[in-house]
């Protein structure tokens, strides 16, 4: 695993999808509590049913929630991971960290969008250093995946001082263009265009994007 990214698959809703994904070893299944979402989990799964997945990379993703809410949450559910998709400044992670432990791990979301270089620079540098992961995803006014990618050439001027996830509009069809990265993400999140419908996981083509990100020599 050294040379080749990890692997998220967001937005799961089935349980039967999440047990085979689990076969195909995925690294980190991830969970929206979002209740604006089209993939807001519960309305499909409980936190008891989440909590009994055994898996060690579980992910819950928020936006602008509650610090309570996140911290009960993620005990009845056994989260793993909490990845703050919203506004949620220094002083509120600062909190969350205080409240939730060393164990979760936070992976805080920035959006890029239409920000210049010194602007992603200093937001950046903002983050509070309670932080384990940052996750760079394509902005949209909807606090969530848009399907698009964003210019992945951005990545290369700027500072990442901690490892990140990629997100946004990660396809078959673009994976080939990870390689003009120079700071490799830690993990890649995978989600829209992977889908029959939203929740609704294509596991061929999960499993076909797998086998490249795995085995392609010249993949990452």
């Amino acid at each position: 695993m050294e040379n080749q990214p990890k692997l998220k698959v967001c937005g799961l809703t089935k349980l039967d999808q999440i047990k085979e994904l689990i076969d195909l070893k995925i690294d980190l299944l991830g969970f929206i509590f979002y209740d604006k979402s089209p993939r807001y989990v519960l309305n499909h799964l409980s936190l008891k049913q989440i909590s009994e997945i055994n898996h060690r990379g579980k992910v819950g993703v928020f936006v602008n929630e509650s610090i309570k809410g996140i911290v009960e949450i993620a005990s009845e559910a056994q989260l793993d991971f909490i990845q703050l998709h919203g506004d949620e400044d220094e002083k509120y992670i600062n909190l969350l960290r205080q409240m939730i432990g060393e164990n979760v791990k936070i992976i805080k979301v920035i959006r890029i969008g239409q920000q210049n270089i010194e602007e992603l620079q200093k937001t950046i540098n903002q983050q509070s250093e309670t932080v384990n992961y940052l996750l760079f995803d394509t902005d949209s006014k909807a606090f969530g995946g848009t399907g698009k990618t964003f210019d992945w050439n951005i990545l290369n001027e700027i500072k990442i001082p901690i490892p990140y996830f990629l997100s946004g509009g990660i396809s078959l069809e673009n994976i080939d263009q990870l390689t003009t990265i120079s700071h490799q993400p830690i993990a890649l999140d995978i989600n829209s265009k992977f889908e029959i419908e939203p929740g609704n996981k294509n596991l061929e083509k999960i499993k076909e994007f797998l086998s490249l990100i795995k085995n392609e020599k010249s993949s990452i």
